[in-house]
């Protein structure tokens, strides 16, 4: 069984928020929601979120997440979407080092 979106955020059931509405339509741990449309929620939420974010990204990392894609099994490639955001979430990043 999921948690509820309240476990993972500051919504609170009742509050007016955006959230409570996405709860109230799609149920409070997204059951209403299939699987595709979770990923391309993540995947909507994750660029955006990169954008924001200060830094440019390595060029080895596009063919890191390109092996991961064509060489992890489904399962394994969820579990390394839930490592990272997991790491995103809780500041567990390395900090690229800068040679002058």
């Amino acid at each position: 069984m999921s948690k509820p979106l309240g476990y993972y955020t500051t919504h609170t059931p009742g509050d007016g928020s955006t959230l409570d509405s996405l709860q109230e339509q799609y149920g409070a741990a997204f059951e209403k929601i299939t699987k595709r449309e979770k990923l391309v929620i993540l995947t909507v939420l994750a660029s955006g979120l990169g954008c924001e974010m200060d830094g440019d990204c390595r060029a080895e990392i596009f063919d890191i997440a390109r092996v991961m894609s064509e060489r992890l099994t489904m399962s394994d490639r969820a579990g390394v979407m839930e490592a990272i955001i997991n790491q995103i979430r809780w500041g567990q990043n390395a900090e690229l080092v800068h040679h002058s």
